[in-house]
């Protein structure tokens, strides 16, 4: 049997290397992206303003604080969008056997090729002088047995390193390792080890694995293994059909406009509506979504047809908005097409207005593939950059129904 190789190419600040490989005026300099011009939160930053203390969702005000001379650029989704394209089809030119985690990393399996690169560093010094030579950008890359030790090792000896983690010497990084530095390990699961004793990897050899596995499932099983260096999973292809598709916004604290908050469920509803259709998809089930002082309260929206239009899910959206007494303050929303199915674009001989919305909504994809996304919208959101502005989740594919800004 082949011995397992994985590689995990991790890009370093990708979308603030982007900003300084475009504007060479930034580099050396503590650049801090944020979603728009007027957004507030900082979605990343370079490891210049990493240095002073700036984190990902930090406040831009507070980040100023800190560090004076940061500098803030507005997100551009697309020019990053575009160049990790670039990168992912570089990747997949080093071997089929890919999965693209994110907007700016992905692993790699070598177990299959490796008769034809013979040696694993020429693969990796290959995907580095690949991306600096078509993209101009740096990347990091861990390499080891296992996805999730090549992950961990990926972010070692960051930016621009390389780490190998082989059977003989994982005891020596995971062992002194705080458990949540681990892909997955989240803040209640860190608490709850902290309560069985476990606050590094080594620790969790004294806990039994079924500990984990009956208070969180799989999920539980999956970090145990790791911890323990025994995580074998290959790798997870997306799924052929999404359980859901949504969007979603997080507003100024304690939002009380109403004109506003529609509008941005009206462009969500939008961006929904054209994502839905690029995908050949529709639902008769959304999930309405709006985060209060006391926290989240959703509620599932039935319809009685399944459906893609933007009329539709705006109504629902309205629906639910509706119910709220008008002095509550919002603080987040989101719309959510629950288990979407293949749209039936059957002409239906006894709904005339139907017949007239496919027409419709035909033409205006025809239009947005020719032009861009967002050539027609409706009139109310001509001016909705300010309040709306692009954004690309990190869950973010180059194909596929999550290719979506």
């Amino acid at each position: 049997m082949n011995k397992k190789i994985f590689i995990h190419v991790d890009m370093n600040a990708f979308f603030a290397s982007i900003e300084q490989r475009d504007y060479p005026d930034l580099i050396g300099k503590p650049v801090a992206v944020t979603n728009g011009k007027h957004g507030s939160c900082i979605i990343t930053s370079s490891y210049e303003a990493r240095a002073f203390g700036i984190k990902t969702g930090m406040k831009i005000r507070d980040g100023k604080k800190i560090c004076p001379y940061l500098v803030q650029r507005t997100s551009r989704p697309k020019i990053y969008a575009d160049t990790s394209v670039k990168i992912m089809n570089i990747l997949q030119n080093i071997t089929p056997d890919i999965q693209i985690y994110s907007v700016d990393e992905a692993f790699l399996e070598l177990t299959h090729c490796m008769k034809i690169y013979k040696e694993i560093s020429h693969v990796v010094y290959k995907i580095k002088d690949l991306i600096y030579q078509n993209v101009n950008l740096k990347c990091s890359i861990g390499v080891s047995f296992s996805k999730s030790l090549a992950k961990y090792a990926s972010k070692i000896n960051k930016p621009d390193g390389i780490t190998y983690i082989t059977k003989k010497n994982y005891h020596k990084y995971l062992d002194n390792s705080s458990i949540d530095t681990l892909c997955g390990v989240s803040r209640g699961i860190k608490n709850f080890l902290n309560n069985h004793n476990v606050y590094k990897c080594s620790d969790m050899k004294n806990l039994p694995i079924s500990i984990l596995a009956n208070r969180f499932g799989n999920v539980g099983r999956k970090i145990w293994l790791m911890a323990n260096g025994n995580d074998f999973e290959g790798l997870t292809p997306d799924p052929v059909h999404p359980k859901s598709l949504g969007h979603g916004k997080v507003l100024m604290p304690n939002t009380k406009s109403r004109y506003l908050i529609k509008k941005i469920f009206l462009r969500m509803s939008n961006k929904l509506s054209l994502r839905l259709r690029k995908s050949n998809y529709e639902s008769n089930i959304f999930l309405i979504g709006i985060k209060i002082k006391a926290g989240w309260v959703q509620k599932k929206i039935k319809l009685e047809k399944p459906t893609c239009n933007q009329s539709d899910i705006f109504n629902a959206c309205l629906f639910y908005f509706n119910l709220f007494d008008k002095n509550i303050g919002m603080f987040q929303v989101q719309v959510t097409a629950l288990n979407p199915v293949r749209k039936n674009i059957q002409i239906d001989i006894f709904n005339q207005e139907k017949n007239e919305n496919l027409v419709l909504e035909q033409a205006l994809d025809n239009i947005s593939d020719k032009f861009g996304p967002n050539t027609i919208k409706p009139a109310r959101l001509m001016s909705d950059d300010k309040d709306s502005p692009d954004v690309i989740a990190p869950a973010w594919r180059p194909v596929g129904y999550r290719k979506s800004v």
